[in-house]
């Protein structure tokens, strides 16, 4: 997974029958340099028929320089780079080629995930919620609980363990709360040349100016129902509203900008969730962290505390959804993406012999 923060690639291994987790195995990490994060960012906004011949070079041999140092693998989830995400429009542009990583690793690999249920009227996103409905009962939950992904966008799963198979009616609601890191770390970037805001030590010194704040959520994304997805930089006005705030309140008021839609998307949820779990980057940032337990009426607490990985739970997820591929199993599901039906999304690569 290469997600819209632009930091790295993760790398996981799973064994499932796409249905259930029966065992998490090894990861890695491999951080992009400098060089290649400035490549991969110049790229962002750009669709398939545009020149993106340098950034697919980042892409692949990224993948399988990673892929490489793993054993024993029967398939390989290639989940690519979002580069432009329209649903409603041109589509959805994930970079990478699948059958030449495929070709490249010796192994059959699945990819172009999105496509099927974009091309059918659905988001294209998130794509996790099948995964996270597994986990929770993994994880052995008797009652609803939510997964926050805190990466560039955020995104939110109510998940009901109760139910059998995740595309069952009340399984599962998902949706994208607004933007998260992908701003702050542009901000960061900006002003101060840093990647991101590591533990919050920037926005810990600031103060939220509440006008910032208000007119943020006086977007009309927030009064959208899901299923419902955004872009990475659906929100580029966020960095106009702090334009004029030092650095620290800058940073505080886009901390508190992410943490407000998630409340907002709370409510969303068909009921309150017992934990709400949170992955991802944000996780680690503890201002955002305070900003949702003070906002939410359940327990706000880092997805480690369920015995769960939120540094690789998206390369694990794409890792579970190549099988369900594999299978002829859905991958995507009207309360998921708002696709009409459950649909099975991605395409299998195999090497040629």
């Amino acid at each position: 997974m290469s997600g819209t923060s632009l930091d790295g690639v993760d790398a996981a291994m799973i064994l499932t029958d796409g249905e259930r987790i029966l065992e998490f195995g090894p990861s890695r990490y491999r951080a992009y340099s400098d060089a290649e994060r400035g490549v991969l960012k110049a790229a962002l906004g750009k669709w398939q028929d545009e020149e993106c011949a340098a950034a697919r070079e980042v892409i692949q041999s990224a993948h399988q320089e990673i892929l490489s140092g793993f054993d024993d693998v029967q398939l390989v989830g290639f989940h690519g780079q979002t580069l432009a995400h329209d649903p409603g429009g041109r589509g959805t542009h994930q970079l990478g080629d699948g059958q030449a990583l495929a070709e490249a690793l010796g192994i059959p690999v699945v990819w172009d995930f999105r496509s099927a249920d974009v091309a059918l009227g659905g988001q294209g996103a998130p794509l996790a919620p099948f995964f996270h409905h597994a986990c929770a009962q993994w994880m052995g939950a008797d009652s609803p609980v939510a997964f926050l992904n805190l990466g560039g966008v955020g995104n939110l799963t109510w998940a009901d363990p109760t139910c059998q198979h995740p595309q069952d009616d009340g399984a599962l609601l998902a949706f994208d709360t607004g933007p998260a890191n992908a701003p702050i770390n542009d901000l960061m970037h900006e002003r101060l040349g840093l990647a991101f805001d590591k533990d919050g030590q920037t926005a810990r010194k600031g103060r939220v100016e509440d006008g910032a704040l208000e007119l943020f959520l006086d977007e009309g994304y927030f009064r959208k129902m899901p299923p419902k997805s955004l872009d990475r930089d659906d929100f580029s006005m966020m960095l106009d509203l702090v334009r004029e705030l030092p650095d620290a309140d800058a940073a505080a008021t886009m901390t508190a900008m992410a943490a407000a839609a998630v409340m907002q998307g709370m409510e969303h949820c068909p009921s309150l969730p017992s934990r709400l779990l949170v992955t991802g980057g944000g996780r680690k940032n503890p201002v955002m962290m305070k900003m949702l337990a003070a906002g939410i009426d359940c327990t706000v607490e880092a997805i480690e505390e369920a015995g769960l990985d939120g540094d690789m739970l998206e390369a694990q997820a794409f890792g579970y959804l190549a099988v369900r591929v594999a299978r002829g199993l859905p991958t995507s599901a009207p309360m998921t993406t708002g696709v009409g039906a459950p649909v099975g999304g991605g395409q299998i690569s195999r090497p040629n012999a």
